[in-house]
């Protein structure tokens, strides 16, 4: 694992996705940005989905990052949000291996889990614990922002032997799809 790095974090959403970019230098981490992606205003699933694209898109191309944490959707009762949330989160994971960069999924509570040492901690106690680990320069229009630096700073602790190391990583399509061959048909 190299000793300088940058961990794009996200947190896929269909009306808004949260992001966050921190730069690690061996144990130490730094908030490079965070904040949101509206979509809202997108009519339809398939415009909602273009935009997560271009927009994760253009951050990498702007912050360089050299690695992806997304937040896997969690099994809810209800399925056509669980559908959406997994293309939301798929799209943004289609940008990442467009630009060859590895990617980590962890579940929710893994992350809560990480951050707070509680795996039922409330997004209030995990932007709480993160204002503590990291110096955010100003409050984030939303929790959903710091949601997604939570899945970057969930990765740090997995990958620098404060914790085990994350379930699922993908470095492009062939290993995406060595790793699930269930879900292709």
């Amino acid at each position: 694992m190299a000793t300088e790095r940058i961990i794009m974090g996200i947190d896929p959403g269909t009306n808004i996705m949260g992001y966050g970019m921190i730069h690690c230098s061996g144990k130490n981490i730094e908030l490079i940005t965070l904040g949101i992606i509206k979509l809202s205003a997108y009519a339809d699933q398939p415009l909602k989905l273009r935009r997560i694209f271009e927009r994760t898109l253009s951050l990498i191309d702007e912050y360089h990052p050299d690695e992806m944490a997304l937040e896997a959707p969690f099994f809810g009762k209800n399925v056509q949000s669980m559908l959406k949330l997994g293309r939301a989160q798929g799209v943004a994971m289609a940008a990442g291996l467009y630009r060859s960069i590895p990617i980590f999924e962890y579940s929710p509570k893994k992350i809560k889990q990480s951050i707070t040492g509680n795996g039922n901690a409330s997004k209030e106690q995990v932007a709480a614990m993160l204002e503590r680990l990291v110096v955010i320069p100003q409050k984030p229009e939303s929790l959903d922002a710091t949601d997604g630096l939570a899945a970057a700073v969930c990765h740090f602790f997995q990958n620098t032997g404060k914790g085990e190391t994350s379930t699922s990583s993908y470095n492009g399509w062939k290993s995406f799809i060595d790793n699930n061959p269930g879900r292709i048909k």
